[in-house]
C-alpha cells in the first residue's frame, strides 16, 4: 500500500499523510454538500420542466385546433399568403448564469405575443380566427423558449451531478481509504523499527557488559 502511494515509512511522511487525509475529508464533505444541493436544485427545476411540458402540449393542441379553424375560415391558399407576409420574430439573446456554480443558459427574449399590425399582415385580409391562431402559436413560442432554457439547465446540472458524484466516490472509497491504510502501514513499520532498535540496543548493551565483565576478571 505504501508503495502504491510512493511514500517512505518515516514520521515526517506520517504527519504529511495525516494532513492530507484531513484535507481530503474536508474536500469530501464540501463536494458531498455540493452534490446534495445540486440534486435538490435539479428536482426543483425538473418539476418546473414537467409543468412546462404539460402546458406546452396543451397550448400546441389549442394552436393546431385554431389553425384548422382559420384554414376553414379563409382557405388554405389565403392562409399561406398571410403566413408569408408575417414579419420575422424578435431576436432571442442567449446569455449565461450560474446555478450552484454551474454555467447554464439564460435566454432573454421579449414575449412573442403581437397584435395583427405588428405581425405585418393586413387586417382586412385576415379574420378573427387567423388572429386567434397566430396568438396561440405565439404562446407556444413563449413556452418553447422557456422550456428550452429549463431543459438545457437540467442537462448541465445532471452532468455536473455525475462529475461531482464520481469525485465524492473516489475520495470516499479509494483515495481516503488508501491513505488511511498507508498511515496504518507506516505506523506498523515504525513500531517494528522501534522494536528492532530496542533489541539492537539491548544486545549491544549486553555485549558491552559481557566484555566489561571479561576484562574485569
Amino acid at each position: 500500500m505504501a508503495e502504491l502511494l510512493n511514500v517512505k515509512p518515516t514520521r515526517m511522511e506520517l504527519l504529511n499523510l495525516k494532513r492530507r487525509i484531513k484535507l481530503a475529508k474536508k474536500g469530501h464533505k464540501l463536494l458531498k454538500d455540493k452534490q446534495d444541493a445540486l440534486v435538490m436544485e435539479f428536482f426543483t427545476i425538473y418539476d418546473e420542466a414537467l409543468q412546462l411540458r404539460e402546458e406546452l402540449g396543451r397550448k400546441m393542441a389549442e394552436a393546431f385546433s385554431a389553425l384548422q379553424s382559420a384554414e376553414i375560415d379563409v382557405g388554405t391558399l389565403r392562409l399561406r399568403e398571410i403566413g408569408l407576409s408575417v414579419k420575422p420574430n424578435r431576436e432571442v439573446e442567449i446569455k449565461r448564469r450560474n446555478v450552484m456554480g454551474v454555467p447554464v443558459p439564460l435566454i432573454e427574449a421579449e414575449s412573442f405575443r403581437r397584435s395583427a399590425d405588428e405581425r405585418g399582415y393586413a387586417f382586412v385580409s385576415s379574420s378573427a380566427k387567423v388572429d386567434l391562431a397566430a396568438g396561440k402559436f405565439e404562446e407556444v413560442l413563449d413556452l418553447a423558449v422557456r422550456l428550452a432554457e429549463v431543459e438545457e439547465t437540467l442537462k448541465r446540472l445532471a452532468k455536473e451531478i455525475e462529475v461531482t458524484k464520481r469525485r465524492v466516490n473516489a475520495l470516499e472509497y479509494i483515495i481516503i481509504p488508501r491513505m488511511e491504510a498507508t498511515v496504518k502501514f507506516i505506523k506498523q513499520r515504525l513500531d517494528e523499527m522501534e522494536r528492532e532498535n530496542f533489541f539492537r540496543l539491548k544486545r549491544v548493551k549486553a555485549l558491552i557488559e559481557a566484555r566489561t565483565h571479561a576484562e574485569g576478571s
